[in-house]
């Protein structure tokens, strides 16, 4: 790397919160949009899995990274006889779009259903509070995803579940088009990027141990299969560009590439998954444990 492209990584870093080193991409509009998108791309598949829960009535639930509330709301409708869904964030900016979102569906029929700030290491509920915790989208973001999981395991009632959805930038395959790896953004600009701040871009083939580690009984493993196949090619069209617009800047800074190089990248990405001919598949993890017990 030349001595200009450190330079430029070093400013990029400078002052990201070692507690959230993704904060500000988080914040950034176009995080609205790629919530969006990967709600229409995964729900289809993902609302199966809940099915294996059997949640007793009256069951409390928490969506833990809720964003903004794209899935809790989903959740709500899921679970109409739940007593409660709490959606918590850490970034104010995601609660409140999160309760502009899901505003009528709090105030209406079904489960109560609030959205506050929180930090997911540090939960304020009673042990054993939740019957299920989902944590979808998260785990990537955070330096010490453990410690997270952790405080879902205390937060859980004995015999409750954990659902993680947990992502893997390696499970993103695109083919070359017009001379263009990518590649070499995946497995290249994103590793390096989340290196850098003490993240894992390829986390999700990690969580399963993790939950084996930390006592969950059950634990499992199923992909959803987000390709051209069987999501629509502007929904993940849709998550590209958002990803594009919200991090090219600072993958092109952690990695050294030029901005315009990494663009291409993303770019390629986009044309392949608008092509009627074109195949591209992002196998996403899901993993499911049980906290070990019974309810009293």
């Amino acid at each position: 790397m030349t001595n200009a492209a450190h330079a430029l990584q070093s400013q990029a870093l400078r002052g990201i919160d070692p507690a959230n080193p993704q904060a500000a991409q988080m914040a950034d509009p176009a995080m609205v949009r790629t919530l969006h998108f990967q709600a229409e791309a995964a729900w289809p598949q993902e609302s199966r899995l809940y099915a294996r829960y059997a949640l007793p009535a009256g069951a409390r639930i928490l969506d833990l990274g809720c964003g903004t509330g794209e899935a809790t709301r989903r959740l709500a409708g899921l679970f109409p006889g739940a007593a409660e869904i709490i959606g918590i964030d850490l970034l104010p900016s995601m609660v409140e779009a999160a309760r502009g979102l899901c505003g009528a569906r709090a105030q209406g029929g079904g489960p109560s259903l609030t959205f506050e700030e929180g930090d997911g290491r540090a939960l304020r509920f009673p042990d054993g509070y939740f019957d299920l915790v989902a944590c979808r989208h998260l785990t990537q973001l955070l330096p010490d995803p453990e410690a997270v999981l952790t405080e879902c395991r205390r937060v859980l009632r004995p015999g409750g579940w954990l659902h993680v959805v947990s992502e893997d930038y390696g499970m993103l395959q695109f083919p070359p088009r017009d001379g263009v790896d990518p590649d070499r953004l995946w497995t290249g600009a994103v590793v390096e990027h989340t290196r850098l701040t003490g993240t894992d871009a390829r986390i999700g083939r990690r969580t399963l141990p993790m939950l084996r580690a930390l006592g969950f009984m059950h634990v499992s493993i199923q992909y959803l299969v987000l390709d051209t196949e069987r999501v629509p090619r502007e929904v993940l069209a849709g998550i590209i560009e958002s990803w594009r617009d919200g991090y090219a800047p600072v993958l092109a800074a952690s990695s050294g590439m030029a901005l315009s190089a990494v663009t291409a990248l993303f770019d390629a990405s986009i044309a392949t998954l608008r092509d009627p001919d074109g195949y591209a598949v992002w196998q996403l993890p899901v993993v499911a444990g049980r906290k070990p017990g019974v309810a009293a």
